[in-house]
């Protein structure tokens, strides 16, 4: 194999490259290769970087291509830097700088390079801007079809399953449903005094019929009354020392506009101006009582904001998120290192195998995996067109379901062991749903690459799964 890939000569790019340029250059279509023996003899035959190219010249690049520019000053081949992070993830190796550092040192690396040396300002702007979901979701496919013309794999069979991996964020900048219900009570009760204090205003003074103002009405918040009751049952169990109970209903917090404590601080401006009553500030100057009013109420609208901007980060199917990544769910992990049942920061990742290739991956902030198996079964009938059925109960408890369950566990938990204690995949280097789900398919598609290396030189064989169940 080493005669058919040699290290080539550094290309010399000017500014109008164009697009069909990128292919010729990477796979050397119509140019002539130069043999530099010194890499060959230190390149092993059954290195998987010939795996990978010859994975890559079967690859519709289209997609990737399409987000790059023609004008201006060309930068590095997208091919060759997706082929170089591929690799990366094939040996494990997911950090920027250290992929930096191989450019220069690792002979595999190099061969695929080219001899060039890529800072890392290349690699996250490959990874950020030109690199999407969809496009690492093609080129996946592209290959696993691949696979099922050689009979490796079959896409009508899936097994799935999840774990959970630490996301990119401070462990201690939760924010809690439950929480913000609570304190959320308390600020409606100080508003509706408020209001209570405004209506009073007008008519102690005749202030409505003068300026033709009508009284201030409490908006209802669609939730509050059982949020309330719970506040209260805790009370009552403090007092007993028994433990509280959840309080994490999901409120209707559409109804609760800080506008409208808007429209009354300006109808306290016009009665002011009105009535030459002058805003004082600083020390020693006595607040009237018009002014006192004004600020309490800029006080809770601001809070009131604040809130309404936490619920809608939330959103309705979870009870928390972080400060500094808001798609990431605080979620109970197996590592724990304080042995306290501390809850981190986490997101939920879903891998879809069949005969140890990851199929399909999807990453969701929900904490359960209730939610997640209708868009995996929709990701795949859309990319192969399979329609897979759901089991009935029946199905799944005959023979054959039964061993098709054990086979589930072999085929995701082996993927899980690897990926968690062999890899040491536990948490990401990103932020954001989009970053993460981008971090964890280019991994995916390193470890499917790397499988079908094994495969060709027959460090595995297909799996044909289990054959009877296992007796105690």
């Amino acid at each position: 194999m080493a005669n058919d890939n040699h290290l080539f000569p550094v290309p010399c790019y000017n500014g109008t490259m164009l697009k069909q340029d990128y292919y010729n250059d990477f796979f050397d279509f119509g140019q002539q290769k130069i043999n530099f023996s010194f890499f060959e003899l230190h390149l092993p035959d059954d290195d998987p970087v010939y795996t990978l190219k010859k994975v890559m010249e079967e690859l519709d690049f289209s997609g990737l291509l399409a987000c790059c520019s023609d004008q201006g000053r060309t930068g590095y081949n997208p091919i060759m830097l997706y082929a170089v992070v591929t690799y990366a993830n094939m040996r494990g190796i997911r950090a920027v700088d250290r992929i930096v550092e191989l450019c220069e040192r690792d002979l595999a690396f190099i061969w695929l390079t080219k001899g060039q040396r890529p800072r890392r300002d290349a690699f996250y702007d490959f990874k950020g801007k030109k690199l999407t979901g969809e496009i690492l979701d093609e080129l996946n496919y592209q290959f696993l079809r691949r696979l099922k013309k050689e009979g490796l794999l079959t896409l009508r069979e899936l097994f799935i399953d999840g774990t959970k991996i630490e996301a990119n964020a401070n462990r201690y900048t939760f924010v809690w449903r439950g929480s913000l219900n609570y304190h959320l009570a308390g600020l409606l009760d100080t508003i509706d005094a408020l209001y209570a204090a405004y209506n009073a205003l007008l008519h102690e003074n005749g202030y409505g019929p003068k300026y033709d103002l009508g009284d201030a009405r409490m908006f209802v918040v669609e939730g509050m009354d059982k949020v309330r009751r719970v506040i209260e049952e805790n009370r009552k169990r403090k007092l007993t020392k028994h433990k509280k109970i959840s309080n994490n209903t999901v409120i209707e917090i559409d109804g609760c506009s800080p506008l409208e404590i808007l429209k009354l601080q300006k109808n306290l401006k016009t009665i002011a101006e009105g009535e030459g009553i002058g805003f004082v500030y600083g020390k020693g100057q006595r607040k009237p009582e018009i002014q006192k009013l004004y600020e309490e109420l800029e006080t809770c609208g601001s809070r009131l904001m604040e809130y309404k901007e936490h619920f809608e980060i939330m959103g309705k199917g979870r009870n928390s998120y972080s400060k500094t990544d808001l798609e990431a769910t605080f979620m109970r992990m197996k590592e724990d290192h304080m042995l306290n049942g501390q809850l981190k920061p986490a997101y939920n990742v879903q891998i879809a195998v069949e005969n140890y290739f990851i199929v399909h991956s999807y990453v969701s902030s929900d904490r359960t995996d209730y939610n997640t198996l209708i868009p995996v079964l929709e990701k795949h009938r859309k990319a192969f067109g399979e329609d897979l059925k759901e089991e009935t109960n029946e199905n799944i408890q005959n023979e054959e379901g039964i061993l098709k369950r054990q086979t589930r566990s072999i085929q995701t938990e082996g993927h899980f062991g690897d990926i968690k204690e062999n890899e040491n995949f536990r948490r990401f280097h990103y932020r954001s749903k989009e970053k993460v789900y981008k971090a964890f398919m280019l991994y995916a598609i390193g470890r499917n690459i790397m499988k079908y290396h094994r495969f060709l030189h027959h460090e595995i064989e297909k799996y044909e799964g289990k054959k009877e169940q296992k007796t105690a």
